[in-house]
């Protein structure tokens, strides 16, 4: 045998890199053939295809939402990172001491008052760190809605209302004889 004859076998700079395997779409087979699912995509968990903007079926972990990122710089101090969410929830602590000490008017008031701060806050700055809770719009509508609420139900506390609506005096009357 001489050692002089070329190999067949193509060497390793020459062998093209196989590609990886795709995971099987969650709805079922799509090519022919393709009938028998196995590993995560039994159970319907596909990954994400590169460039695809379309999230997985199930996911794994949770996005962060948009505007959660620091609203200060990453070497600061916790407080001075999530200085948006202490600010809300010193108000609404201020809120619930006022009211537990009888000043219910003012330290409701003050609980409105906070979540439509969170609302401006969530709606003026790009990141607010934990305020953020879903997306920017939901945390808008959630913060907002229920600040007017509370609000409106502080000024209409009784004794001596401060906003009278009268429509809501009809419908409690009617709804009560």
């Amino acid at each position: 045998m001489s050692t002089d004859a070329p190999d067949d076998r193509p060497t390793a700079e020459q062998t093209p890199e196989a590609p990886e395997p795709r995971p099987e779409p969650a709805g079922g087979a799509t090519r022919a053939g393709a009938g028998v699912r196995t590993g995560v995509a039994k159970l319907g968990w596909t990954r994400r295809e590169p460039g695809s903007r379309r999230f997985p079926r199930i996911t794994r972990s949770i996005a962060r939402p948009e505007g959660g990122g620091r609203a200060a710089a990453g070497d600061a101090p916790a407080p001075a990172r999530q200085w948006p969410m202490l600010l809300v929830l010193s108000l609404v602590g201020l809120g619930l001491i006022l009211t537990a000490f009888d000043v219910t008017r003012v330290g409701t008031l003050l609980i409105g008052v906070a979540l439509l701060v969170g609302a401006g806050l969530r709606w003026w700055l790009p990141s607010v760190g934990m305020l953020a809770v879903r997306s920017r719009f939901t945390d808008l509508v959630t913060y907002s809605v229920l600040g007017v609420v509370i609000v409106v139900l502080a000024l209409m506390q009784q004794p001596d209302p401060l906003l009278e609506l009268p429509f809501l005096d009809r419908t409690l009357h009617f709804t009560v004889d």
